[in-house]
């Protein structure tokens, strides 16, 4: 019997739509991959300086979306000059100062971002003259809390409290800052849940 090519090449291209329409419709059931944000200190941040911004307006629509994104963008170049993981130190702003609302003793012109001496009313906490500066001393107090390594900054010190942070590194992640970096021993789960919406956002 002649085989009739004419049958089999339909079949062929009836077969192949059929797997390209499978594929295609399961490319398009695909669950999004969830981002995984580390939650060491020293480990790399993974979201950008425009992710980060997408979070934190989303918690507080009413900031200033320019400079949020500037200092998103101070956060991830201080954090990679220091081996210090941007994204836990955006996320520690983000609590400490009520997403940029203060009101407690720390102001905004102080340029504080994550309480640095702020004890009592004739202890405000650390004043620093710009943004860039109170984002590079964060992220030098986080340097000392998450890494055993002294004085090994790339930048010029301006952490006064650098110094009295023992032992070194006696946080290597967002847990141990509870009841060490701040009192409240849900400190570390109170990051976590933020750096957990910043994953579901992203």
């Amino acid at each position: 019997m002649v085989p009739n090519f004419k049958n089999i090449r339909k079949s062929f291209i009836f077969f192949f739509f059929l797997l390209v329409c499978s594929f295609l419709f399961s490319c398009k059931t695909l669950p999004p991959s969830k981002l995984n944000i580390s939650r060491n200190l020293t480990d790399s941040g993974i979201l950008s300086s425009k992710q980060l911004t997408k979070y934190f307006l989303s918690q507080n629509p009413q900031a200033d979306k320019k400079q949020i994104k500037q200092l998103a963008q101070y956060y991830i170049v201080e954090a990679n000059t220091e081996g210090i993981n941007s994204d836990v130190a955006f996320a520690q702003m983000c609590l400490e100062t009520g997403y940029l609302r203060f009101g407690n003793l720390v102001t905004p012109e102080m340029h504080n971002y994550c309480g640095l001496g702020a004890i009592d009313k004739d202890h405000p906490g650390e004043v620093f003259e710009t943004e860039l500066l109170g984002v590079r001393a964060h992220i030098q107090h986080l340097h000392a809390y998450g890494t055993t390594e002294e004085f090994t900054l790339t930048n010029e010190l301006i952490d006064k409290r650098y110094k009295w942070v023992l032992p070194r590194g006696k946080a290597p992640t967002i847990f141990e800052l509870a009841g060490t970096w701040a009192a409240d021993k849900e400190y570390g789960k109170k990051l976590d849940k933020i750096l957990t919406k910043m994953e579901e956002l992203n």
